[in-house]
């Protein structure tokens, strides 16, 4: 771990992620698992800021994660070594998700300094100068948002809440007032990890709401709702990985390297969130409608699934905006629409809800398509 990387901006420039890199993911994804059980056994406002609170935290270090080994490939056994420590971090975060305000916190607070102190470390002995001297830049920040978080593993009730806010507008606001120099961005890499994440999170809704199912009837109408389910999830895929993720990268590598680290952050870091969020609540919401019959659904299934998709939606249109590609409105639109089937869940019947969302949301996504198509835009999946 002593050796200093010889990386210049533009040396492995196009180098893809590592599998071992992939597995880091998996076990990031774990705890949108666990976040969409937690929400799913207890769906609260309470329970859904206390997720977002969380999960925006711990995407931070993800994200910080991200930027570390995009400046340092795992390349040798001393840095795998290291990132494995930081993936049992992770692991034991996801493990204290579902109970950290009522019994786990101490142990989701000093995870969360460990998997700190890990990225601190392998940036600092592994990076190269300038990498090196930033991380140092931002170290203090870190800490003082991790030990905000062990306190608040310690304190009770209210306090515990305004302590990890604490820790959240540390780190949420820092990197805005800071400089980004330093930090060598390498589009491919950077952006092919955000998608494996999102695209391991989208697979893994589908098994958290597969696995919910095994009691149920399984006769014509459940099968029609797994089919509108199914979907619902594959819209919210096509959304971005129909055209975004593509677009997105030449966006970022058409900006010069002085730009592209702060316009990464907000596009990549900052969007996901929503995004990701989207997918926690979408997925608790089709584990509560999916299998239901003519029931209606109460207010907090249908406004997990039509909420869950339009925040996904909007963190898209955010996404779109903070790279300059066209047209977020429509995801805003695309957002709306869905929100606007919540009633049809609660006075009519969840698979009414469920088909709507398929039906209006899809729509405005394929009209989105044919605007772009039409005005030259081309993507690998929308050839020709």
């Amino acid at each position: 771990m002593s050796e200093q990387a010889t990386t210049t901006p533009t040396d492995d420039e196009q180098r893809g992620a590592s599998t071992l890199e992939l597995f880091f993911d998996l076990v990031f994804v774990f705890t949108i698992t666990q976040f969409t059980h937690a929400f799913g056994h207890e769906p609260t406002w309470k329970s859904a800021g206390t997720i977002a609170l969380l999960f925006a935290v711990i995407w931070w270090m993800y994200s910080g994660y991200v930027w570390l080994t995009n400046e340092v490939a795992p390349s040798t056994p001393a840095r795998r070594t290291v990132l494995v420590v930081g993936m049992f971090g992770f692991f034991t975060l996801a493990l204290a998700v579902p109970d950290a305000v009522h019994g786990h916190g101490v142990v989701f607070g000093w995870a969360f300094l460990g998997v700190t102190l890990v990225h601190a470390v392998l940036f600092r002995v592994s990076g190269g100068d300038d990498a090196s001297a930033a991380i140092l830049r931002i170290l203090p920040t870190n800490l003082a948002a991790a030990i905000c978080m062990v306190i608040g593993g310690y304190a009770h009730g209210s306090a515990t809440y305004l302590w990890w806010v604490g820790a959240l507008l540390v780190i949420g606001v820092s990197p805005l007032l800071s400089t980004a120099r330093g930090f060598v961005l390498r589009t491919k890499h950077f952006c092919e990890r955000h998608a494996l994440v999102l695209i391991i999170a989208i697979g893994e809704s589908i098994i958290g709401v597969g696995t919910g199912l095994a009691e149920e009837t399984m006769n014509l109408q459940f099968f029609v709702q797994v089919l509108l389910g199914l979907t619902v999830i594959y819209v919210m895929w096509w959304s971005f990985f129909g055209n975004d993720n593509e677009h997105g990268e030449a966006a970022l590598d058409d900006l010069p390297m002085t730009d592209r680290t702060r316009t990464a952050l907000i596009a990549y870091g900052y969007c996901f969130v929503p995004m990701l969020l989207g997918i926690v609540f979408a997925a608790a919401g089709l584990g509560m409608a999916i299998g239901q019959g003519e029931r209606q659904a109460s207010w907090a299934a249908a406004t997990a699934l039509s909420g869950g998709v339009a925040l996904y939606l909007a963190g898209q249109a955010l996404f779109r905006a903070a790279l300059g590609l066209p047209r977020p409105w429509m995801r805003l639109l695309a957002a709306i629409l869905a929100v606007l089937t919540t009633a049809l869940g609660v006075y009519v019947a969840e698979w009414v809800q469920l088909a709507a969302i398929a039906v209006v949301v899809y729509g405005a996504i394929i009209v989105d398509d044919v605007i772009g198509l039409r005005a030259g835009e081309r993507s690998s999946y929308l050839a020709g």
